[in-house]
């Protein structure tokens, strides 16, 4: 694996994900160790980013969650300082941490989302839950993982998500919640793999769920037949409209008459024991080391 050179894999962070960005990094350097290549670990919250040309590293391997190392900032960093690095690019990147904009662009050509509103504290939440109806989930614009999203089902309870959202980002949203099923799809250079199906034992797919419990129910592929098909054709389109490149994930969901709608991206997946993109990919025949080696294939 001499064609990749000295790879750096850029992981922890300072963001609210660090922890879940360690156990993904851990997976990933692993993996590429075992494959002979000369990949070391690499936490921008200890050393220095000018620290990857010093070092003489040839390539990034970008495994940090939430904050600058989804937004576009560490993207731009690795422009500027001309290190290949994997994953999407600036813009992609930007947009894809920002959930409305996401959206934005995704209704401009005709993609499904669920309703939503933005909130502030001029909000009148009454009036936000007769047209959206309830339940309904409030999640800040910017971040990942579930952090600071409640699923509300009165006022009251819309009121004290929004004090608890906004404690992340100035942006918030209320979205119509989406009963019929919650899946994602793991999208790689352009191509979807397969979806999975998420049946979470808490009440929504949060923080807990994701990373340490046991007792969530994944199925993959997620749907079956011409369903599967579909949601692949439109992860690909949802992929390719937000300019991503490198690798993705769509997360959707499904309402109870089979319609399905966008939720958001991450262009900067988990790589954990837990995590959706690798069993996506290995329902497409592609094991742990061979993704991290394909997906770091796409820097040369």
């Amino acid at each position: 694996m001499k064609q990749f050179g000295k790879v750096a894999v850029v992981m922890g962070g300072s963001s609210s994900e660090r922890e879940v960005s360690l156990m993904s990094g851990a997976g990933v350097l692993s993996a590429l160790q075992s494959q002979g290549i000369d990949a070391h670990a690499f936490d921008p919250a200890e050393i220095s980013l000018d620290a990857l040309k010093v070092e003489g590293f040839d390539r990034a391997f970008l495994i940090l969650h939430g904050g600058q190392g989804e937004n576009g900032a560490i993207q731009g960093a690795l422009e500027f300082m001309g290190v290949p690095y994997t994953g999407c690019g600036v813009m992609a990147s930007a947009i894809g941490m920002d959930k409305w904009r996401t959206k934005l662009m995704w209704q401009a050509v005709g993609l499904p989302v669920p309703a939503y509103e933005l909130l502030d504290d001029k909000s009148d939440f009454v009036a936000v839950a007769d047209r959206l109806g309830l339940p309904l989930f409030v999640k800040p614009a910017n971040g990942g993982s579930s952090v600071g999203v409640t699923k509300c089902r009165s006022v009251a309870e819309i009121e004290s998500a929004f004090a608890e959202a906004v404690k992340y980002d100035a942006l918030v949203l209320a979205e119509k919640a989406i009963l019929g099923g919650e899946f994602s799809c793991a999208v790689l250079d352009g191509k979807a793999l397969a979806t999975v199906k998420i049946e979470p034992a808490t009440d929504f797919y949060d923080f807990e769920a994701k990373y340490f419990r046991d007792d969530t129910v994944y199925t993959c592929p997620g749907l079956q037949g011409q369903q599967e098909q579909q949601a692949r054709t439109l992860a690909e389109q949802a992929f390719r409209v937000l300019g991503a490149s490198g690798w993705a994930r769509i997360d959707f969901l499904m309402d109870e008459q089979g319609q399905m709608y966008l939720l958001e991206p991450n262009t900067a997946p988990g790589m954990t024991s837990h995590s959706l993109f690798p069993m996506c990919a290995r329902e497409a025949g592609i094991s742990y080391e061979e993704l991290v080696a394909q997906i770091l294939n796409t820097t040369l």
